[in-house]
């Protein structure tokens, strides 16, 4: 039996952090505690960052953090952005879209899984681009609402960059996909 070794599960540790932030974090949207949901979301965020570069840094890489990474970030995105649609503060059709995308790629991996043609999961430039819109989009939205600032101009913007992105991204794996399928 292995010994448990801290500073190697560091990485994984930090990232079940943000798992068990995603919760909190959309209490307190539903809550409208707004200045609360602001820094747990920026602490899941950055822990995003932070569990990444150990991970490289300190070479700490693990099968388990490749898989667990991926899903801590959909959660919380995926949970942020329902919550901020069912409070009226983002459109439905931005969170549908950005939830279709996820459920697309992963239907893909599983159906492809059971054809006996398994997918090499790797993010593309496109949707590390959309992953950091997104979590932009999500933390000025939250930032807003919690210091009371009005976007204006930037609300529109910002819809039509993540979904402009969100899109983009779909689309380019969807090709992938389809073209691995086919070969």
């Amino acid at each position: 039996m292995k010994s448990f070794n801290l500073f190697k599960s560091l990485p994984n540790l930090i990232t079940l952090g943000r798992l068990v932030l995603v919760p909190v974090a959309i209490d307190m949207i539903a809550s409208q505690a707004w200045t609360g949901a602001f820094a747990v979301f920026m602490t899941a965020s950055l822990s995003d960052a932070i569990d990444g570069f150990l991970a490289r840094r300190f070479a700490l890489r693990s099968e388990l953090g490749a898989l667990l990474d991926p899903l801590a970030d959909k959660a919380l995105l995926v949970s942020i952005y329902i919550a901020l649609a069912v409070v009226g503060i983002v459109p439905a059709a931005l969170t549908i879209l950005v939830v279709s995308r996820d459920v697309m790629i992963v239907g893909a991996v599983l159906i492809s899984w059971v054809l006996g043609k398994p997918i090499e999961i790797r993010p593309l430039l496109i949707s590390k681009l959309n992953t950091t819109v997104q979590i932009a989009f999500a933390g000025l939205v939250l930032g807003s609402q919690a210091f009371g600032l009005t976007l204006h101009m930037w609300l529109p913007a910002g819809i039509a960059l993540v979904a402009g992105l969100t899109l983009a991204s779909a689309a380019v794996y969807l090709a992938q996909w389809l073209r691995h399928m086919s070969g």
